[in-house]
């Protein structure tokens, strides 16, 4: 499957979503960090469980050489401004579900890039055999998110009461979130 699609213009910006290279590995490390820091909607605060270049290129190179993990960057204006991983579990009785996350710069939130990189995880995950849901979570608060994610077939299988703290000291829940490929599609693989 090759990965590099250019999205429309928007009012804000052009950008291409295409499959991670070691050379993104620096710049992802400080975009992760950037990110986590921008808003309370990451499980991390900044800095917290920090990946540096030599981290990102490690796993850039281990999700390349898997069929069951997927790692995406976005670009615009010369520079990564998101990205989403997709990463199925080594146990064989979960080998089925993969784990999907993704974040983009808050610049650049109402572009189409989370969806067009959600989009990008759904097409992969559907085309290949092995992987027959895909799960997440994300903080109760995220609406957008959420919605995005009903809009793609994903469906809430259950909420963590009182889950985190976020830095005005109060709890959040978070929403666990599933999307089962259409079993009719599995039957004819």
């Amino acid at each position: 499957m090759q990965m590099r699609s250019e999205q429309p213009a928007t009012e804000k910006t052009r950008y291409i979503i295409r499959y991670a290279e070691a050379r993104d590995a620096a710049e992802l490390s400080e975009l992760r960090v950037r990110i986590d820091g921008e808003t309370e909607h990451m499980d991390r605060e900044a800095g917290e469980a920090l990946i540096d270049e030599r981290g990102f290129a490690e796993l850039i190179e281990a999700d390349r050489s898997s069929p069951v993990r997927l790692f995406l960057v976005a670009e615009a204006d010369d520079r990564l401004v998101g990205y989403a991983r997709c990463e199925a579990g080594s146990l064989r009785r979960f080998a089925h579900r993969a784990e999907f996350g993704v974040c983009v710069l808050r610049d650049y939130w109402g572009c189409g890039i989370g969806s067009s990189l959600l989009r990008a995880v759904l097409e992969w995950a559907d085309a290949g055999e092995t992987i027959a849901k895909i799960q997440l979570s994300v903080v109760a608060t995220n609406e957008s998110a959420i919605r995005l994610y009903r809009k793609y077939g994903f469906e809430i299988e259950g909420v963590l009461r009182n889950d985190r703290i976020h830095a005005d000291g109060r709890f959040y829940d978070t929403v666990l979130m599933g999307r089962f490929r259409d079993r009719a599609s599995l039957a004819g693989r």
